[in-house]
């Protein structure tokens, strides 16, 4: 095979690469930072144009393997946390980026699945996933960014409100044993009709337009499982209904049943809980998918190839307590306070176990946005954290939408 053509299977191009960049550089410096002075921002090297391909035959310094190099393009994955209404968090973030890419390309009907190589959301985040990258046609997404939180929103109700008291969140209705029947039903009408073709025909893992990783835990193996449109195009043991797998993946306990379900062949049985409770953060199962699938990505060497954006729903680890204050808690007190340093903790966890992976390109290379508790505060949005409790009103979506713009 010539030079030429070996440059040719390249992709992205390099000005893809550049955008990547650009946004990522955007993104972390808004969020994280907040800075709107240009001055202030974090601004990418200028990537050099790549070097003509040399004619065969020429005896110069540069080869073909340097030119390929030189043009490989990055593989971008997104990764979205569990976090049941904190979501709109996430959800919000993703409008803004996908805002981003329409403005910076020029083109008015570019979507996130356009940008992204993968993607993993657990939990409330797997929806978005997969509302982002589902596709009845086969080459455009059904759902823009920003009709996920609007999703959240509109159907949050329906889904996590079971009609008692507004203070009754998950932790009280589980440790009182109080019925999951409502929020199961909410969730299947909602996602069946969310998740279906124009004919009729329910979508599957197989109707996504990327690689999409979700995770769910199966009761039945005592064990993490992944779905995963790479097994589902391999085998049909292995494809699921995709409202299925939001079903599973954000069935919480205390507000849903768990989801019996089975491959489309009948061949593979599940019962599945909450994402969230095997992987809060699923971005380091993302990266080692790439790393590890050389049929769908040969030309990744290492995290040197990748773009990472992660997304978090908010994090509570910064809430402090005095000795005196839990010195004689009991059982029901420590309840809420270790689900939320189980779930953020592992989150943070990941967060910087990845950090460290990708070494000195951490910041060019990984971002990850989440907001901190202070900020959390200043919303006004702690109280509805335990993301169970009676739907928060408006205005604490209004607040939290001019924050995160």
């Amino acid at each position: 095979m010539s030079s030429t053509a070996s440059l040719e299977m390249q992709e992205p191009s390099i000005d893809t690469d550049k955008l990547s960049y650009e946004i990522f550089s955007i993104l972390e410096s808004k969020f994280l930072f907040g800075y709107d002075d240009h001055q202030k921002l974090w601004i990418p090297k200028p990537v050099s144009p790549a070097p003509e391909p040399s004619p065969l035959g020429h005896s110069g310094d540069e080869n073909p393997s340097s030119a390929i190099k030189n043009q490989r393009g990055k593989i971008c994955i997104l990764s979205i946390d569990t976090g049941g209404m904190r979501g709109i968090l996430s959800g919000k973030a993703l409008a803004y980026l996908e805002h981003a890419l329409k403005s910076k390309t020029g083109n008015p009907n570019a979507r996130i699945a356009d940008y992204f190589d993968v993607a993993a959301g657990s939990g409330v985040g797997g929806i978005f996933t997969a509302m982002l990258f589902a596709t009845r046609d086969g080459s455009r997404p059904i759902f823009t960014a920003e009709e996920t939180w609007r999703f959240l929103v509109e159907n949050g109700r329906r889904i996590y409100w079971s009609g008692k008291s507004k203070q009754n969140g998950i932790l009280k209705k589980f440790l009182k044993s109080s019925s999951t029947g409502s929020g199961s039903t909410g969730m299947e009408k909602v996602v069946k009709d969310a998740f279906k073709a124009a004919d009729g025909r329910r979508l599957t893992l197989k109707d996504t337009l990327k690689p999409v990783l979700i995770p769910c835990y199966d009761l039945s193996s005592s064990a993490p499982f992944l779905f995963s449109r790479a097994d589902a195009l391999e085998t049909d043991g292995f494809d699921f209904l995709l409202s299925d797998v939001c079903r599973a993946t954000s069935a919480e306990p205390g507000i849903f049943k768990p989801v019996m379900m089975q491959s489309v062949d009948g061949q593979t049985n599940c019962m599945a809980i909450d994402g969230g409770l095997a992987m809060s953060n699923p971005t380091a199962a993302a990266i080692t998918h790439v790393l590890h699938n050389k049929q769908e990505f040969p030309f990744v060497r290492g995290v040197e190839d990748l773009l990472v954006l992660s997304l978090g729903t908010g994090s509570l680890l910064e809430i402090s307590y005095e000795y005196e204050e839990v010195k004689n808690w009991r059982v029901k007190d420590w309840a809420q306070p270790l689900a939320r340093i189980s779930g953020d903790g592992s989150a943070e966890s990941v967060d910087q176990a990845v950090a460290m992976a990708f070494g000195q390109c951490r910041s060019s290379n990984y971002v990850r946005i989440q907001v901190i508790y202070f900020c959390l505060k200043s919303l006004n949005f702690i109280q509805y954290l335990d993301y169970s409790n009676y739907f928060p009103p408006l205005n604490i979506f209004n607040h939290t939408f001019s924050y995160t713009k």
